[in-house]
């Protein structure tokens, strides 16, 4: 399997957001569409800070709006 587990950056400390993610799609504004396996889709606004392929890991970091 191709998903990822979506993680924020919270206090240093990299908190799940969402696991089993198959669609990550950049958006207007600085936002980020997700979409996991199971359908369910979130909407943030965030930037990427590092992307672990190997490991199925992806870290953004939340933008205050």
């Amino acid at each position: 399997m191709c998903e990822a587990s979506v993680y924020l950056l919270k206090d240093d400390k990299e908190e799940l957001f969402l696991d089993s993610v198959d669609i990550l799609e950049p958006q207007e504004g600085g936002k980020i569409y997700l979409r996991s396996l199971a359908g369910e889709q979130k909407i943030l606004t965030a930037r990427i800070k590092r992307i672990r392929l190997v490991e199925h890991k992806i870290v953004l970091e939340k933008i205050e709006e």
